[in-house]
């Protein structure tokens, strides 16, 4: 207790932050490190705040739970939609609640829109263009997805063909900037931070990292995966727009609906949660001053090697 303290009270109320791609052993450095340090972590994960969704996210167990206090799970069932700005003021209370009891914060994830919102803000976008929606509201909402779907294939994955305040924004937002918002949104601009932090990256070569991740569906397979799916949509019919976003649990869905064999739905997981390890990456590329470590390195040489980052630039 006496070294943890002696850790904790070096660390100021800046936040390490833990980023990387799906796989990559995010979770269990931040529960290394916050043990070590009497941490409180954030979990920014787009999909761990919805209840139930457990296997299929790499959600921390009830163990993990109970040895260090997790915040940002369990926020809504997933038949509810749950937006980035939902999430941002969630957050925004967890870390002044942990500042004001004098706690260190570690936020660990892999969704750069959430990191975005959290530590930049939201991305507002230039103003209404009254012309162009004006035309745009002569078209029909499957037109109007369809379009999207040409520019901002991104966005057109994420919203519902009917929703067209949203799809139309996204079609304005791009004529008039002439960039995906799917991607401004991640884009980091370089303003001030919205919190002092310190950044930290796990990073794999690819080939290993692909042999991680297809491990890690196989193992979630065997943990239950499929029997969760199978209460999840028992329970709430189906998953909402947001939730059912979530690599693996539509391919699961179709399997259980007969629609797809067992063996093709785990390939279609592997393959889609390869192909998620690239987008984030991609963008998390792009963020500034992140220190990364490889990933398969010993996780006791990374959480020295974060905590003494840590230290000294608090």
């Amino acid at each position: 207790m006496g070294a943890e303290m002696a850790v904790s009270s070096d660390l100021g109320r800046r936040i390490l932050v833990i980023i990387g791609a799906t796989a990559t052993g995010k979770s269990a450095l931040a529960m290394h490190i916050a043990q070590r340090c009497g941490a409180e972590i954030l979990n920014i994960d787009s999909m761990q705040l919805y209840r139930g969704m457990d296997i299929g996210t790499a959600k921390p167990s009830p163990t993990d739970q109970n040895l260090v206090p997790h915040h940002g799970l369990d926020l809504a069932d997933p038949n509810d939609v749950y937006t980035v700005a939902r999430f941002a003021a969630v957050a925004d209370g967890v870390i002044e609640q942990t500042h004001q009891r004098g706690k260190p914060l570690i936020a660990v994830g892999g969704a750069p829109l959430y990191f975005k919102a959290i530590f930049e803000g939201l991305f507002s976008g230039p103003g209404a263009d009254a012309t162009i929606r004006a035309r745009l509201m002569e078209q029909d909402a499957t037109g109007l997805h369809a379009r999207l779907l040409q520019v901002d294939p991104v966005s057109a994955g994420r919203l519902h063909p009917q929703d067209r305040k949203r799809v139309m924004r996204a079609l304005e937002v791009y004529e008039l900037t002439g960039t995906p918002i799917s991607s401004l949104q991640t884009e980091w601009t370089g303003a001030a931070s919205r919190y002092p932090a310190v950044w930290i990256g796990l990073h794999w070569d690819r080939e290993a990292l692909n042999r991680r991740t297809n491990l890690r569906v196989k193992e979630m397979i065997a943990a239950g995966w499929l029997e969760e799916t199978r209460q999840l949509l028992h329970r709430y019919g189906t998953l909402s727009g947001t939730a059912g976003e979530a690599t693996g649990y539509h391919e699961l869905a179709e399997h259980l609906a007969g629609r797809m064999s067992l063996e093709d739905a785990i390939e279609q997981i592997k393959i889609a949660t390869r192909q998620l390890a690239r987008r984030q990456m991609k963008w998390f590329r792009r963020f500034p001053n992140v220190l990364w470590l490889p990933g398969d390195r010993p996780i006791e040489e990374n959480a020295a090697a974060a905590i003494e980052h840590w230290q000294n630039h608090s």
